[in-house]
C-alpha cells in the first residue's frame, strides 16, 4: 500500500507544485495520474523515488515513512520502486540484453541469474528476439520496452512511470501498454504518468486527476477527465 497523506510540494521559487495530495494506492493496482502540464504528476512520481523530498506531509510505504529515510537508504527504497522515462536513460554502446542485465550486475547477480531474468523481462515485454540487438537497430517503441524490461528485471513491488508513450505514435503506444499491463498482472503496483486520453478512456483503470497541484478526482475505474485540458 502507497499513501500520500497531506502531501504539499513547494519549490524555492514559490511554484506550488502539489497541494494537500491525499491518496492510497492498494498493492498491485494499475493507477493513471493525469492532467495538463504542470498538473503535479511527475512531482509525484519524484517524490516517490526520493529524487526530490516534501515539504509537508507523509509518503507511507507498506507503514513505512520514505520521507524520513536517510539520503543512504534512497538507493534501497529505488530497488523497490523502479522508474521508466519518456527518453528511454538507456546506455548507447550496449546491446539489449546489457542494458537489461546491467541493473543486475550491479547487485552481484550470477550469471545464470541474469540470464533467467533477463528471459523473463524480455518475454514480459515482447522482446526475446531482439536479445542480442545493439540500440540502433531498434524502434522507438522497442527502445522503450528494453527500458521497461530494465525497470522490472529485478521484480520491484512497484512501476513508476512518467509519460512512457509521450514520444510514440499510437499503435506503438499500445504495445508499450500491453507491456505494462502483463507487468501488473504479474503483481506488480504500477503507476503512469500519461497525456494519452483515448488509452485512459479505453482501459478503464484506476483514474487520479490533477489540477495546479491537487487531486480534484479520484475514480476506481475511470477515465481521462477532459475538461480539465
Amino acid at each position: 500500500m502507497i499513501k500520500f497523506e497531506n502531501v504539499y510540494k513547494e519549490y524555492g521559487n514559490g511554484v506550488r507544485a502539489l497541494l494537500n495530495i491525499n491518496l492510497e494506492i492498494p498493492e498491485g493496482d494499475f493507477v493513471f495520474l493525469v492532467g495538463s502540464s504542470g498538473a503535479g504528476k511527475s512531482s509525484m512520481i519524484k517524490l516517490l523515488i526520493r529524487e526530490e523530498e516534501v515539504t509537508r506531509g507523509r509518503i507511507l510505504i507498506d507503514d513505512i515513512d520514505i520521507t524520513k529515510i536517510s539520503k543512504y537508504s534512497v538507493p534501497k527504497l529505488r530497488r523497490n520502486i523502479s522508474v521508466v522515462f519518456q527518453d528511454f536513460r538507456l546506455l548507447p554502446k550496449k546491446t539489449v540484453f546489457e542494458n537489461i542485465s546491467y541493473a543486475l550486475e550491479i547487485v552481484g547477480a550470477s550469471r545464470k541469474e541474469i540470464n533467467r531474468k533477463v528471459d523473463r523481462a524480455l518475454e514480459l515485454v515482447n522482446l526475446q528476439d531482439k536479445k542480442k540487438a545493439h540500440l540502433d537497430e531498434l524502434s522507438g517503441g522497442e527502445s522503450q520496452r528494453v527500458a521497461i524490461a530494465r525497470a522490472i528485471v529485478n521484480k520491484p513491488p512497484i512501476l513508476a512511470c512518467d509519460e512512457p508513450t509521450g514520444n510514440l505514435d499510437e499503435n506503438t503506444a499500445r504495445e508499450i501498454m500491453h507491456s505494462l499491463l502483463k507487468i501488473n498482472d504479474a503483481g506488480t503496483t504500477v503507476i503512469m504518468a500519461t497525456h494519452a486520453v483515448n488509452i485512459v478512456n479505453e482501459l478503464k483503470k484506476h483514474v487520479v486527476t490533477l489540477k495546479d497541484g491537487a487531486i480534484v478526482s479520484n475514480i476506481e475505474k475511470g477515465g481521462y477527465y477532459c475538461e480539465l485540458d
